[in-house]
């Protein structure tokens, strides 16, 4: 090592663990917090102590009384104004608790499901609401999990779930349509192999028997008339829900769409997974949650990163087809792609970049727009105050 490089090393490292910023979870900051075991018919809820300790139970039904309830259980023995809820399943069982809470002007965070490391004292639900009023109270205060927000965001979520279903309910249809076509005459053999587009789908529908067919080749035109119908349904459904998605992305997010790659349903899975303001602190927490975030794979003299395998699949999959609109169609891309590729990089890795400084492009205001959306407008950075 050279003369002083110890000291310089020691220096550096104690600037940066001063710079460093201390976590405070949250049993520093709350006068009691309040852990939940949501199931269907019963909740059952446990008051504890910011050191752990117990200080009431209940279990209630999950419905309105039961709701009403608690309220009055929390003003009887809550030993401060200072409470946090932390629930099991807020956007399922517990949604109609966490809403009750949340009006009542009650912090509610989402807490997992306990691992079965961690139940070693058996397991029921009075154990379980214990282990997730410990674990709010080992949260980091400034990171805690908050539950996804109803309004226009829940809107567009259950018209991307309908979407999803439509859509595979289309798919094995013009699979099943296919099949019973093969197995049928030469005429038949021939539409299996077009495309299912809105005016083939029309002729298979309107094909007429003729005297002297069997019964075979009767109920096998039947049942192909019939999932012709139904396919052409299913495509007018899907295009009455990219309206709708359109324009509730156009409210929640004007402008949004406008940014090339950015359709309805992208953009609005990009809303469903952002949610609301404070669920992602910056944009390196939103590629964490899209699983975009580069994780070293280096072995030897090969450095290389791959991208994260966990997140929200749905926003990986948005920033995906982004990727691959822009792959097709933007300069800037094609400019990226060649100089990676003159780098010795493969087109996964170039992938995965792009991915990543699409999500980047897509949460940090200041670097693409001025006209800052909603979804944007959550990442500014705050003003320093003049006083």
């Amino acid at each position: 090592m050279p003369p002083g490089g110890s000291s310089r090393a020691g220096a550096a490292l104690t600037r940066a663990l001063g710079s460093a910023r201390p976590m405070v979870m949250v049993a520093e900051t709350v006068d009691a917090v309040i852990g939940g075991d949501t199931h269907r018919d019963t909740h059952a809820l446990e008051m504890t102590a910011p050191n752990g300790a117990t200080i009431a139970t209940l279990s209630i039904a999950n419905n309105a009384s039961g709701f009403a309830d608690v309220l009055a259980w929390i003003t009887e023995h809550a030993p401060g104004p200072r409470i946090v809820v932390g629930l099991e399943g807020t956007r399922s069982y517990g949604v109609g608790l966490a809403r009750t809470l949340s009006g009542a002007g009650i912090l509610v965070v989402e807490v997992e499901c306990p691992r079965r490391q961690t139940r070693r004292r058996g397991k029921s639900d009075p154990i379980d609401a214990h282990l997730a009023a410990l674990q709010v109270l080992r949260m980091d205060d400034s990171r805690k999990a908050l539950p996804r927000k109803d309004g226009e965001r829940e809107a567009i979520r259950i018209l991307l779930g309908a979407r999803h279903d439509m859509t595979v309910a289309r798919t094995a249809q013009i699979n099943r349509l296919r099949a019973l076509l093969l197995t049928g005459d030469d005429d038949d053999r021939l539409l299996a192999r077009v495309t299912m587009t809105e005016h083939n789908l029309g002729s298979i529908a309107r094909r007429r028997g003729r005297s002297g067919e069997s019964t075979e080749v009767q109920v096998r035109r039947a049942e192909a008339r019939g999932l012709a119908l139904a396919i052409r349904d299913g495509a007018r459904a899907l295009a009455d829900n990219k309206q709708q998605l359109s324009e509730l992305v156009a409210v929640f997010a004007p402008g949004l769409q406008d940014k090339l790659g950015v359709g309805p349903v992208s953009g609005g899975q990009l809303i469903v997974s952002w949610s609301h303001h404070g669920r992602c602190r910056h944009e390196a927490a939103f590629a964490t949650l899209a699983g975009v975030s580069p994780v070293p794979a280096s072995s030897g003299r090969t450095h290389r990163h791959r991208p994260g395998r966990g997140g929200d699949r749905q926003l990986n999959r948005a920033l995906h087809d982004i990727v691959l609109t822009r792959w097709r169609m933007c300069p800037r891309t094609h400019a990226y792609i060649a100089t990676s590729r003159a780098r010795g990089k493969s087109d996964p890795e170039i992938r995965r970049s792009l991915k990543r400084y699409t999500a980047r492009e897509l949460s940090h205001p200041e670097r693409h727009c001025r006209s800052l959306t909603n979804i944007e407008a959550s990442f500014e950075r705050p003003t320093k105050s003049t006083r």
